[in-house]
């Protein structure tokens, strides 16, 4: 029996020699998955404005100056009148009138909207307050547009009286921004044939009017009980600035329209494609 034991050991020796030269399988690990996540931001409907009041903000939806139509160049001398735009966009436009009431709080108002309005301006009001105004265009990125000099009832008037309310008007705002108008609103809306031959005299594309304005933080339309696509809104320089600025904007968001630019629709430059 003992003569077996030498050759048992040796065997076992070799057993454990190859276990221990036998590679370990490591147990399974878990595998480590990276998972990106993409945080869209949600740009903000409303944020605090200046008072205490919550000014609606709205997302253009399209560049800004990219034109989206042109006015037909006038043919017979006259320039045309606008009322309000054809279009088949959810858009509306707001154009602020005068400059007779430097409103403290207008400016920031404007520029949380995210809207940039059309500004009809007078000289009487601008000069000498080009302090004022001019952040409107570096600050807002608004467009200042003509509405004569000393804000007179064109209607009836010569050609000569006429066409110096225009020209002179275009031709100071250009000193002040650095930018002529080429559109033209006529005070309280009233003008004639004489009107339009002095407007497109002096370089101005449109005579643009308004289908709604708003009163006293009260919007009122010419015909129905909302604002319509293609509606240009009229207000003012006002001590009620603030009031009728934030019953414009909850207006439009109410029915479902998106302020855009006016000048972008009244372009001298043929829309892109």
């Amino acid at each position: 029996m003992r003569k077996f034991m030498p050759l048992f050991g040796a065997v076992l020796s070799v057993v454990l020699v190859a276990c221990a030269q036998r590679p370990v399988t490591p147990e399974a690990q878990p595998v480590e998955r990276t998972t990106t996540t993409t945080t869209t931001t949600t740009p903000p409907t409303a944020v605090p404005g200046p008072g205490g009041v919550t000014v609606p903000v709205f997302t253009q939806p399209y560049p800004f100056g990219t034109p989206q139509a042109q006015v037909p160049p006038t043919t017979d001398g006259l320039a045309p009148v606008v009322r309000r735009i054809e279009t088949d966009k959810p858009y509306v436009f707001i154009t602020i009138d005068d400059g007779a009431v430097r409103h403290p709080q207008a400016l920031d108002l404007v520029r949380l909207s995210g809207v940039r309005p059309t500004l009809f301006l007078n000289t009487k009001y601008v000069d000498g307050h080009g302090d004022y105004f001019t952040p409107f265009q570096g600050q807002a990125k608004v467009s200042v547009q003509a509405h004569s000099g000393t804000h007179p009832n064109l209607s009836g008037k010569p050609y000569a009286t006429q066409k110096q309310e225009i020209c002179g008007n275009a031709d100071f705002l250009a000193g002040v921004f650095g930018t002529r108008p080429t559109l033209f609103r006529p005070p309280f809306g009233n003008h004639d044939l004489t009107t339009r031959r002095a407007a497109a005299d002096c370089g101005m594309s449109a005579i643009v009017l308004w289908t709604a304005s708003v009163n006293d933080g009260v919007v009122q339309f010419q015909a129905g009980d909302k604002l319509n696509a293609g509606d240009i809104v009229l207000m003012h320089f006002r001590t009620t600035f603030a009031e009728d600025y934030l019953a414009f904007l909850t207006r439009a968001r109410q029915d479902g329209l998106t302020p855009v630019v006016l000048d972008d629709f009244l372009s001298g430059t043929p829309p892109k494609t």
